[in-house]
């Protein structure tokens, strides 16, 4: 594991960044977040000098960018339409560089079944899992798996649709409150210990992880309110956990982003086992928060980034799929 090295913002220089866009707000579940996450990322670029503006996907037409003379975006979107590879392809189309991973990657990550397979596949450790279309296939799940036993969409974030089923009775409600935001309904095994979460900035063998954040909610329900609008919960980072514990996490979220082939940043979701010490993967967020409670700026903090270098550090990192696989191609002397 490579150690996070902290760059100042004196490395990047403002004008040659272009115009910048950042996308936020959007037409997801998620859009109140991303327009405070939007909001923070502007400033921070605007006080650093960068030529920045608003764009929101739902007012305006992703053509506007090519238009009004955009070089490169910032994308601060969550959810779907924003991390789901959509509108990366669409800028990929446009030629506009962007912020985080790529339209494989995105879609990828975006999908927590799939994500899982592709862990499980590559050996890395994720709660089981089943996929399930009914309320009747939540119960077999109940029963195979276990309680407690956590059911969420596939594809939505920040614990939208989410519930913690404790009884059997709890089935069907927990699936309909799924089913509501995606037909693809995850039943996952639940994992009782710390909840932890951590960064990862870069690409391929220079990615790195930034320091773990440990999570204490109240009642151990970090929820949607939980996480962006209230104070009770407790972000421990340092995380206190024993120095190999927090490395093994961090070795285990870059082997996960490097496995998916994010890049740029995303924010990987771990939970370790009490009863061994045991770390599990549940997810991982290609373009996660950047609001006032958000975790990626206070792990960056932690390691010495402000947020403001934190912001450019990523927008200088904006890339395309295509250049991505001329350089790919030049490496490989194809």
């Amino acid at each position: 594991m490579s150690q996070f090295d902290p760059k100042s913002d004196q490395e990047f220089n403002a004008a040659a960044l272009g115009k910048v866009a950042v996308l936020m707000g959007g037409d997801s579940s998620e859009r109140e977040v991303s327009l405070m996450s939007g909001g923070g990322v502007l400033q921070a670029l605007r006080a650093r000098g960068v030529d920045a503006h608003a764009f929101d996907p739902a007012h305006a037409s992703l053509s506007d960018l090519k238009t009004h003379g955009y070089t490169r975006c910032f994308i601060a979107l969550h959810g779907r339409h924003g991390e789901d590879g959509t509108v990366q392809g669409a800028l990929e189309l446009l030629g506009i560089p962007y912020t985080g991973s790529g339209v494989m990657a995105s879609s990828i990550a975006m999908d927590k079944i799939m994500t899982k397979r592709i862990w499980r596949f590559e050996g890395l450790p994720t709660p089981d899992w089943r996929l399930v279309a009914s309320s009747a296939e939540t119960a077999q799940a109940f029963q195979e798996l276990g309680a407690p036993m956590i059911v969420k969409p596939s594809r939505e974030g920040s614990t939208i649709g989410l519930t913690k089923v404790t009884s059997l009775g709890q089935c069907e409600q927990a699936y309909r409150l799924a089913a509501q935001h995606d037909p693809e309904v995850l039943c996952e095994q639940f994992i009782d210990g710390d909840e932890t979460t951590c960064p990862v900035l870069g690409q391929g063998a220079d990615a790195t992880a930034l320091p773990v954040i440990r999570i204490v909610a109240p009642e151990g329900n970090y929820d949607y309110q939980n996480k962006y609008f209230t104070d009770v919960t407790q972000y421990h980072c340092p995380s206190g956990l024993p120095e190999a514990e927090e490395r093994a996490i961090q070795r285990l979220v870059e082997r996960a982003y490097r496995t998916l082939g994010c890049r740029g940043w995303a924010r990987a979701d771990i939970m370790v086992r009490a009863s061994d010490r045991q770390p599990f993967l549940l997810e991982i967020n290609t373009s996660p928060g950047m609001t006032g409670h958000s975790l990626v700026p206070m792990s960056a903090r932690a390691a010495g980034t402000s947020y403001e270098e934190l912001c450019l550090r990523i927008l200088a990192s904006a890339s395309l799929d295509a250049l991505q696989n001329t350089a790919d191609t030049a490496l490989g002397g194809a």
